[in-house]
């Protein structure tokens, strides 16, 4: 089964009527990260596309990244819950809920309106070059991880 496109505007918009129903005492049914700590962490993922604010892996976690990660983070099967994360995706201490929500739901509708061809074939710096659809994944399947371990 295929996941929803983040490209197709129906299903952006649908993501982000679910990013809308959280609330900062919204809580985790799992996980040890608070909810504003959990936009925070999604936002890196777009950070890591539009923003130079995080360093690039050096080769050899390049490679490990490229081998190991990559298939986990771009294939169809979901994440399983209290998976472990990337270093620079945990986040510690209170983050401002409303600034990284709405910076969350800004990147998801530039990552839609940029489109498919725009991250067709665009290289990602943990994982190299990636087709539209693992583009797709990586961002759908990471959202709706996360906005399901907040019930929305």
């Amino acid at each position: 089964m295929s996941l929803p496109n983040i490209f197709n505007k129906e299903v952006s918009e649908k993501v982000i009527q679910r990013i809308e129903q959280l609330k900062p005492s919204t809580q985790a049914k799992w996980g040890k990260m608070s909810v504003d700590q959990v936009l925070a962490h999604c936002n890196v993922s777009y950070e890591l596309v539009y923003d130079n604010i995080h360093p690039k892996p050096n080769f050899f976690m390049g490679f490990i990244l490229k081998t190991f990660v990559k298939n986990i983070v771009v294939s169809e099967t979901p994440y399983k819950k209290s998976s472990q994360t990337a270093p620079e995706f945990i986040m510690k201490g209170d983050k401002n809920f409303e600034a990284e929500k709405t910076r969350l739901i800004e990147y998801i509708k530039k990552t839609q309106q940029l489109g498919e061809t725009t991250f067709d074939n665009k290289v990602s710096n943990s994982f190299g070059k990636l087709t539209a659809t693992e583009w797709s994944n990586l961002f759908y399947k990471h959202l709706d991880h996360h906005l399901n371990q907040f019930g929305v």
